[in-house]
């Protein structure tokens, strides 16, 4: 929007003060009043020379007699009556003497130097080609600034109906609807908001479409575990059975309360990006701090977990949400290796790299593009961790896109499992 700001006043500026500077040379050319009053300049001279003659308590009925005679708008004035500078004074002896200008017109002003100090005014009549002239120059004015408003407007209107266009197609269902920029738009910022907004709805739908139909299918068997249990408890008459069952009936419950938590906490997560707090810290430390976290876990599973981190490096994100990626990889390296999983993070003069990796039995190739999808779970992979929900791996790359940055996955070329790659940019945007 601000090359739109500096478009507009500029155009405003520009057009304003070429066209005052065309109009005054436009106006200097057509007001030589000298040019339209020649004869008018002879006849006061000859006028003031006949007046001179006269003795000069005669000279003010003189004029009054030809001005009779003569239908001439003419009058003696005396030298005192006449308030301008000495420079424009001395115009009155020259042979076109000293024309002024006033409401109703212009006026003569002619003496000599036998008449000074005074003089005589002759009325003149406004040629009938300039009483048009000052409503012809505000006209040419305004069509001037309208024209050059046009030529700066007219490709913004362009690009405003295209942009009221893709809204139309995106409004009647049209989700793919985008604006194809152009270097020369004044909104780009606008333009490329609005292919930001329409790509996350297009993204917040699919994920809900996709939210709605696991739910409504993972739900399924617990519902139906819950419905079985609830039958062969009323038939059965032995209490210890009816306890067994009941039991079981409350392991259904809890992993239906775990699989609605995982499932509503992930619908929620993208109400939350715009708190996101960016600070700094050195990586070393924090990093290490979030391996010791998940170091019991690791423990537990009889694994070992070695790190390397680049020294002196300064990592600058939302520290809560980078550690929930980075864990969430770690902890679901920790279900798929065998002994060991390995944290690397390095930099360029770009970007940040987290690596993981472990030696577990990896990932196919095939499915490197589903794995950040939410609800993907490879075939192999289903049912090794009791409470997974394919949501982990979603969570990660979300909150990687909210730092502008990108997760990958590919083989370990050190242990041979999978390695995850997160990409931030060094500064935070």
């Amino acid at each position: 929007m601000r090359k739109l700001y500096i478009y507009l006043l500029t155009s405003a500026l520009v057009s304003i003060v070429v066209l005052g500077w065309l109009i005054d040379i436009f106006s200097e050319q057509t007001l030589e009043a000298d040019d339209n009053f020649g004869w008018q300049s002879t006849l006061a001279s000859g006028v003031a020379k006949q007046t001179a003659r006269q003795p000069v308590a005669l000279r003010a009925d003189y004029i009054s007699t030809l001005s009779d005679d003569y239908g001439l708008a003419i009058s003696y004035k005396q030298g005192d009556t006449l308030a301008v500078p000495s420079e424009l004074k001395e115009q009155m002896l020259t042979g076109k003497g000293l024309i002024l200008e006033d409401e109703q017109g212009f006026y003569l002003l002619k003496t000599n130097q036998a008449l000074l100090p005074d003089y005589l005014e002759l009325r003149l009549d406004k040629p009938a080609e300039q009483q048009d002239n000052d409503a012809l120059l505000t006209l040419l004015f305004y069509t001037g600034v309208c024209t050059f408003m046009w030529f700066i407007l007219s490709p913004l209107a362009k690009r405003l109906s295209v942009l009221t266009e893709a809204a139309k197609q995106f409004a009647s269902g049209n989700l793919s609807a985008r604006i194809a920029t152009d270097k020369f738009t004044y909104i780009k910022d606008v333009e490329l908001t609005f292919n930001r907004m329409a790509s996350q709805i297009d993204k917040l739908l699919a994920e809900n479409k996709l939210l709605a139909s696991s739910l409504s299918h993972d739900i399924r068997t617990p519902v139906a575990c819950l419905r079985f249990g609830l039958d062969a408890a009323l038939e059965e008459t032995e209490v210890e059975q009816v306890h067994n069952i009941l039991t079981r009936m409350e392991k259904d419950l809890d992993q239906m309360e775990d699989m609605l938590a995982s499932y509503l906490s992930f619908a929620t997560l993208e109400q939350k990006s715009h708190l996101l707090n960016f600070e700094s810290t050195d990586a070393t430390t924090y990093f290490v701090s979030l391996i010791e976290q998940v170091t019991p876990k690791f423990k537990n599973a009889g694994l070992q977990i070695n790190y390397e981190i680049e020294p002196h490096l300064s990592i600058c994100a939302d520290l809560h949400w980078l550690a929930r990626a980075v864990t969430n990889l770690l902890s679901n390296a920790s279900d798929f290796a065998t002994q060991a999983v390995l944290i690397t993070v390095a930099s360029d003069d770009l970007n940040i790299y987290i690596h993981v990796e472990d030696d577990g039995p990896g990932i196919a190739p095939q499915n490197w593009h589903k794995v950040f999808s939410p609800f993907f779970q490879e075939q192999s992979h289903r049912n090794r961790s009791g409470k997974s929900y394919g949501l982990g791996l979603a969570i990660v790359a979300k909150v990687v896109d909210w730092h502008h940055g990108k997760a990958s996955v590919s083989q370990s070329d050190i242990l041979g499992g999978a390695k995850f790659t997160l990409t931030l940019p060094c500064k935070a945007k």
